[in-house]
């Protein structure tokens, strides 16, 4: 379009005009200018935790979200970790990383839960416990021990692209926490610890022979570590060799309240010899256990471990290791007996350059047809949930009928969450319901806080006319959960605004606006609990009465993760 200006003057004052009103109508209504603000780019900076000071020094934890049971191995100038994921799908995520302390989510090893059809369904605490990555002549492999079902095995020589299908590696119900090692001579052994709630024992490790290509067990098995006197709930282990010996990193003294173990002896089958060699002393870090040592390309040893933090999960810390006489020291031994505490700011490692901030994605644009790695659903999805197509700038969630008319959200396959980033945030999304033909009875979809206790804010339509409603819902077993509707409200439109501010200890206010500017708060704060095994999750919901199934969807403009605004 061509203006022409007979005034200059006017020309001028029109312009000025033009540049105001822009810079006023910066507002939750619109798309960032910015695609780096908010999108997933090469280098995601969160706006709500960083461990990374920019000054050669990490603060812990260096991931303040729950990626439980970590393990981390090295290959050239790349790490690689991965970590449990239980029923959530895709499951097994893999999060890389140049110095230890900044990382991102490039993929998932476990497309689906494809090893068995139960986890369509929410499975809660069940499916991936523990897994233990390693790198074997020119092959990436993943271990883990479902509890109900055996250990599997996934590998790629790729870790960024395609993972092989599962393999049952052996069939055993309580078998948990494997982790191979391939030793110089050929053998090939595994590692494994008991879940009592299904073998009826635990506090033992035990080692086990596999073949040569690492896809199935071929030995009978035997306890190498009996930990019933000093070291109950001895599990987690990590079998590494060093200098002839044989190591066993294994946590023990329960999730909470534990400390980090380390076996040693110069036979696979021992006797091992022990020593505790991180606990909690007179820290803040409670329970410090279950990781994985890895050296860097300059010789340094680093332990990477979690830290339990109830509804965020367990979030990720790094501790500096000193081996001394044999025996790795790891954090701060402040009075000597070779057993450390962790460290809170420390120098980084140092992996011969420096690299900038990098952090895992949490906001999402929603844009070209693609979801953040981020995002995982309740269990196996299914491409019946949401319509997501290239050069599409938003996510359409289908209203997928619910199993049944009563089933609470603590049942349904079709949520699309993520994990708690940091201990205060606000998360904001814009969302449209559309009913289709007006058959609007219990089409509904909207912004969740799950967890053993969970709330949800939804957007639905009754003879009224469209109104926000805040549910507040409680598990009363792993297959059941009761709901009550807290509050409600009415709104003029079928477009809104839905934010959750997650203020310290995870306490959770819901709020609404219709012009994405004024928001007004809804109900009353909500506490913010862990699920089983996991922290609490935020996310994404659309459903429907399965009595009134025709049509229906909610289209999602985005979903952003921002500073929480202190009052």
């Amino acid at each position: 379009m061509k203006i022409f200006f007979t005034d200059h003057r006017f020309g001028l004052i029109l312009i000025s005009l033009l540049i105001i009103a822009s810079l006023l109508g910066c507002n939750y209504n619109e798309k960032p200018s910015s695609k780096n603000e908010y999108t997933n780019t090469s280098n995601y900076v969160s706006k709500v935790w960083k461990s990374d000071n920019e000054d050669g020094t990490y603060t812990n934890p260096i991931l303040n979200a729950d990626y439980s049971d970590p393990d981390v191995i090295r290959v050239g100038d790349d790490y690689f970790m991965t970590a449990s994921s239980f029923n959530c799908s895709p499951g097994l995520p893999i999060l890389h990383s140049k110095d230890i302390v900044n990382w991102k989510i490039v993929n998932y090893a476990l497309p689906h839960l494809n090893y068995k059809e139960c986890f369509d369904v929410p499975q809660h605490g069940k499916g991936v416990w523990a897994p233990s990555i390693k790198f074997h002549n020119g092959a990436y492999y993943i271990y883990w021990g479902d509890p109900d079902w055996g250990i599997y095995m996934v590998k790629t020589n790729n870790p960024f692209g395609k993972w092989s299908n599962p393999v049952l590696v052996k069939e055993a119900k309580g078998v948990i926490d494997p982790s191979p090692l391939w030793d110089e001579d050929g053998n090939v052994y595994l590692v494994t610890a008991w879940a009592a709630s299904r073998a009826n024992i635990n506090s033992v490790l035990t080692i086990w022979e596999m073949n040569a290509e690492g896809t199935k067990i071929i030995s009978e098995g035997k306890h190498v570590f009996d930990g019933h006197e000093n070291h109950h709930t001895a599990e987690g282990p990590k079998l590494y060799k060093k200098d002839d010996y044989y190591y066993i990193f294994a946590p023990a003294g329960g999730v909470s309240t534990g400390w980090q173990l380390v076996l040693r002896s110069k036979d696979i089958y021992g006797p091992y010899k022990e020593k505790v060699v991180l606990a909690q002393g007179k820290t803040d870090i409670n329970g410090p256990h279950q990781g994985a040592w890895v050296e860097t390309q300059t010789g340094e040893s680093w332990f990477v471990h979690f830290q339990e933090k109830g509804a965020y999960g367990r979030i990720l810390h790094l501790q500096p290791v000193n081996w001394v006489e044999g025996w790795p020291v790891m954090g701060i031994d402040n009075d000597g007996d070779g057993c450390g505490e962790p460290v809170l700011t420390y120098k980084k490692p140092n992996v011969g350059k420096n690299y900038p901030i990098n952090t895992p994605a949490e906001s999402d644009e929603f844009n070209d047809g693609k979801l953040g790695l981020q995002w995982q659903w309740a269990a196996n999805h299914s491409i019946k949930w949401m319509v997501h197509l290239p050069g599409q700038d938003y996510l359409r969630l289908l209203a997928y009928p619910k199993p049944e008319t009563t089933t609470p959200l603590w049942m349904i396959p079709n949520l699309l969450m993520q994990k708690f980033p940091a201990p205060e945030f606000t998360a904001t999304t814009k969302l449209k319901l559309t009913l289709e033909w007006e058959v609007w009875q219990s089409k509904m979809a909207g912004l969740t806080v799950m967890g053993n206790d969970y709330a949800y804010l939804a957007l639905a339509k009754d003879e009224e006319g469209y109104k926000v409603e805040l549910y507040n819902g409680s598990m009363i077993d792993k297959y059941t959960a009761k709901e009550s509707l807290e509050a409600a409200a009415s709104i003029s439109s079928n477009e809104v605004f839905f934010r959750v501010d997650v203020a310290a200890l995870g306490l959770c206010s819901f709020s609404y606006s219709e012009d994405g500017t004024n928001f007004k708060k809804i109900g009353m704060p909500h506490q913010a609990q862990p699920e089983l095994w996991i922290g609490a999750k935020v996310g994404l919901f659309c459903t429907a009465d399965p009595r009134f199934r025709m049509g229906g969807y909610a289209d999602f403009d985005w979903f952003r993760i921002d500073e929480l605004q202190k009052k």
